[in-house]
């Protein structure tokens, strides 16, 4: 190979979707909670995308979308490329049927929300299969019991799922129990749930996880909501707020309306990819 061809090379290689996310470390590193290190986020990105070569043509389609997508991760302080923030190849019809990347919150990242807001000693969310026994009465009992044999190679299909958080002053949280029906209502209203690339394809379990989870999100903090209450009460203790509290108060990502083609409840916001 010539030196003018590994020139080249180069330039297309520095110019593909990896090194734009290099490029742009300050601006992702500027979005990131302070507790996470920027630089591990970006080498996981980075190694997401070069690690799969369908992906890395996905963004190639348009680099800009996969760019959008990682700043929400960023703005969650989640790890993109994990089961904290899937990053999938999805077929666009404002791109004539392309693949591009699309952003989706998993199960794990909504978790790592909620033990963010500092208001939950733990969090239990589980799967419940047709061998394992499972009790809960409202009312009566203050968690559902759960048995199931851990080492049995056949625990039988996934009937449903729960899901509850313990405070930090010992008390328990809404109990969200969701039978098979709900699950798979959840999963019709889902964007993506045909495409061969979807979590309810290649990891149908995090996603009852996921389904279950998100809603017992409604129920107790998260980080995005947590932290702007913790804005508005030292606001108004500095007396900052005189006649429209709420003016004063930063606005704050919040994990339940981010575009997410897997949550029933989203709507639909601006660049969302909807096929």
């Amino acid at each position: 190979m010539t030196e003018q061809n590994v020139s080249n090379a180069v330039a297309v290689r520095d110019a593909g979707p990896g090194a734009m996310v290099t490029q742009y470390q300050e601006e992702y590193a500027a979005l990131l909670p302070s507790h996470v290190n920027a630089d591990q986020w970006v080498r996981l990105a980075v190694g997401a995308i070069r690690g799969n070569a369908e992906l890395e043509a996905a963004a190639k389609n348009d680099i800009g979308v996969f760019l959008r997508e990682l700043k929400i991760a960023a703005r969650l302080g989640l790890e993109p490329g994990t089961e904290q923030f899937y990053l999938t190849p999805r077929k666009s019809k404002a791109h004539r049927g392309q693949k591009i990347i699309k952003g989706i919150v998993g199960y794990q990242g909504i978790v790592e929300l909620i033990y963010r807001a500092g208001a939950v000693s733990s969090v239990v969310v589980e799967v419940v299969r047709t061998n394992d026994t499972f009790r809960y009465v409202i009312g009566r009992d203050g968690r559902p019991v759960h048995e199931l044999d851990w080492f049995s190679d056949n625990r039988g299909d996934l009937i449903g799922v729960y899901a509850y958080a313990v405070m930090k002053d010992g008390a328990t949280s809404k109990v969200v129990v969701l039978n098979k029906r709900q699950v798979m209502e959840a999963k019709a209203k889902s964007d993506g749930r045909n495409s061969d690339y979807s979590p309810w394809n290649t990891n149908e379990e995090s996603m009852w996880l996921k389904t279950a989870v998100r809603r017992l999100a409604k129920w107790v903090p998260t980080s995005a909501e947590y932290m702007r209450e913790q804005l508005r009460a030292h606001a108004e203790v500095a007396g900052e707020l005189v006649t429209n509290p709420a003016a004063n108060v930063p606005a704050m990502p919040s994990v339940l309306n981010e575009a997410d083609p897997d949550y029933e409840d989203d709507s639909p916001v601006e660049g969302e990819l909807v096929d």
